[in-house]
């Protein structure tokens, strides 16, 4: 009597996690459970850490590494949902590309600039020169920016890829090294970025 049940409406997505559209909760010592129960309800808005209003967004980026000639590719695809950084609602997203080492930024790079979307799409291709002895010494950190004419640009969120990685980012790294010369494509939830020093 004290348990509730959960029906959760998920949309499906074949290269990420798949994104929540609602849910409806049934605590089960609200319904009389000796007879059938056909109703409709309403979905309600997810709340709490998975809820929309607390995400900053999903990117899709592509990886391939080709051990033989020493090259990191990174294809920055598509990204979505981003959080509104604008007083008009959008944002004028870009995205950085910076490969690491020990804490020190070795190469970095940036697409162009979408203009007033949270949906933006890239397709752009960058290529890192990362020797086969140093690819699981380095880390990529991904970062989606807002940017901005007249302040600053701000960072909405990152993702963090590499040995040390852990969960999603972990197994794109290691999905990318157990398949030389092919692109890995995978979406991923962007992180809070603010512990990401600033240019």
């Amino acid at each position: 009597m004290n348990k509730t049940l959960v029906f959760a409406i998920f949309d499906f997505d074949r290269f990420s996690k798949h994104d929540q559209i609602g849910e409806v909760k049934v605590p089960l010592c609200t319904v009389d459970l000796a007879q059938t129960i056909e109703e409709w309800r309403e979905l309600q808005s997810v709340e709490g850490e998975g809820g929309q209003e607390n995400k900053l967004g999903d990117i899709c980026f592509s990886l391939r590494y080709v051990p033989t000639a020493g090259k990191l590719t990174v294809v920055i695809l598509e990204a979505k949902n981003l959080k509104k950084m604008d007083v008009g609602g959008l944002s004028d997203p870009y995205v950085k590309i910076a490969l690491m080492q020990n804490g020190k930024r070795l190469k970095k790079k940036k697409t162009s600039i979408k203009k007033c979307t949270l949906n933006p799409y890239y397709n752009e291709s960058f290529t890192f020169e990362v020797p086969f002895e140093q690819i699981q010494k380095v880390n990529l950190v991904i970062t989606v920016v807002d940017y901005d004419r007249i302040g600053t640009s701000e960072p909405i969120g990152k993702v963090v890829l590499g040995y040390n990685a852990s969960g999603t980012e972990l197994r794109h790294w290691s999905d990318m090294l157990a398949s030389p010369r092919r692109p890995i494509a995978q979406w991923h939830t962007l992180k809070d970025p603010e512990d990401e020093k600033k240019d």
